[in-house]
């Protein structure tokens, strides 16, 4: 693997990038996981995109949000690996990069995100830890964890 992160300022990505990532993120949140959601939620002009690619090929993709932004700590969301990738434990590198880039960006050690149930392991994996019982977004199971 030669994965080549790169982190854009919305307003900075090229048109090529910008529909890769939404591309990236209609297969794995929409059509992968089968949950009808607004994708385009308003946020992206606030945040940092941090991609992954590899061959022109978006294959790791995350949202970085500073604090205030989405949360009341700096945040991680829509984070994704392409399907046809995951075996390759692109996923702990993409979180590492994502983390940094908080760092980097943003001066931000305390982070807050809203995880997947089923992720819980993984990103205890990276120092978070689960601060809220289980809720429902867009009808998947989903908690709140911090890393502090």
């Amino acid at each position: 693997m030669n994965i080549e992160w790169k982190i854009r300022r919305f307003e900075a990505l090229s048109l090529q990038e910008l529909y890769d990532l939404l591309q990236l993120r209609s297969e794995v949140f929409v059509v992968e996981q089968n949950c009808v959601y607004q994708d385009i939620d308003g946020k992206d002009s606030k945040a940092l995109h941090l991609l992954g690619v590899e061959n022109g090929i978006t294959v790791a993709y995350a949202r970085l949000f500073k604090t205030n932004d989405y949360f009341q700590q700096a945040s991680i969301g829509r984070v994704i690996v392409k399907e046809s990738y995951r075996d390759k434990k692109l996923g702990h590198v993409l979180m590492r990069e994502a983390i940094a880039g908080l760092r980097t960006h943003f001066d931000a050690e305390k982070i807050t995100i809203s995880a997947q149930l089923y992720l819980k392991k993984f990103y205890e994996s990276h120092g978070f830890v689960q601060t809220s019982e289980m809720y429902l977004e867009d009808d998947i199971p989903h908690i709140e964890m911090k890393k502090e």
